[in-house]
């Protein structure tokens, strides 16, 4: 079952920031398990070469790519390079995101164009040096990463007004490139991803709050979902494997949620 192997897959922002498990790192890691070869990417080497270690360690097929993804001359490198170690990209994982806090007043206009870069280009990028790959081939899957942020909002909760912007904004793209290449054997889906217990909780949360205590920010977060605790990389990386694996054969367009009830529990 969820079987990838004979598959190639290209898993963008592949490394960790910070120790631990990120979604790109335990998605890259599940998927060699899984069967696959793994091409990964990320802009911080040390991160993708620690990714690399863990699967070769256990017997997979990684190869690395350094990539700046909000840059299309160094994507277009990265495709070619996937296509010159395996000759063939078979999914596509567009996991390059993160957050930053401000309003429409309070955010600097660089500051929204770098988010918006950084979280909604950075997936048109790769799809667009991807799929005429996928296209020749007539198949392959791709699976884009959103977040809660992009469809819920808490009242009196921070606000990451690009940030939303643009995770809400992968929804349209995803049902639109679906739709654009749904004849052509090529399906296209969204993880939206709920509150998580990642190393960037730690390493970027905890120093956008001004707050030293991590254990109680967990705690926090941990109650602030309805299932009673937040969930972790490998609940993304499982939900991405199936909707990349060929069990998924019959869904595109769609949006998974996995946020343990969190926006289900909101109003709106």
């Amino acid at each position: 079952m969820l079987s990838l192997k004979g598959k190639v897959a290209l898993v963008t922002g592949a490394g960790t920031v910070g120790a631990g498990w990120g979604n790109g790192k335990a998605t890259a890691v599940l998927f060699a398990r899984q069967g696959a070869e793994v091409f990964g990417s990320d802009i911080n080497p040390s991160a993708l070469a620690e990714t690399g270690a863990i699967i070769q360690t256990e017997g997979g097929v990684f190869a690395a790519h350094t990539t700046n993804m909000t840059k299309a001359t160094e994507v277009e490198a990265m495709v070619k390079a996937c296509l010159d170690r395996f000759g063939r990209i078979d999914i596509l994982v567009n996991n390059v995101g993160g957050s930053a806090p401000g309003d429409p007043v309070s955010m600097s206009e660089d500051l929204w164009d770098s988010q918006l870069d950084h979280n909604l280009k950075t997936a048109f990028l790769a799809c667009k040096y991807v799929l005429p790959v996928m296209e020749k081939q007539a198949s392959g899957a791709i699976v884009n990463i959103s977040s809660v942020a992009g469809f819920s909002q808490q009242v009196g909760g921070r606000v990451h007004v690009a940030y939303s912007t643009a995770k809400s904004g992968l929804l349209g793209f995803t049902q639109s490139t679906a739709m654009a290449y749904i004849k052509k054997g090529i399906r296209c889906n969204l993880v939206v991803v709920g509150t998580m217990h990642t190393p960037l909780v730690e390493e970027r949360i905890l120093k956008q709050l001004g707050s030293k205590d991590a254990a109680a920010l967990v705690e926090k977060r941990n109650k602030a979902v309805p299932i009673g605790r937040m969930g972790d990389a490998w609940d993304t990386a499982h939900a991405v494997l199936f909707l990349a694996s060929d069990e998924a054969r019959y869904i595109t367009a769609t949006d998974l949620f996995v946020d343990g009830g969190l926006c289900a529990s909101r109003p709106g």
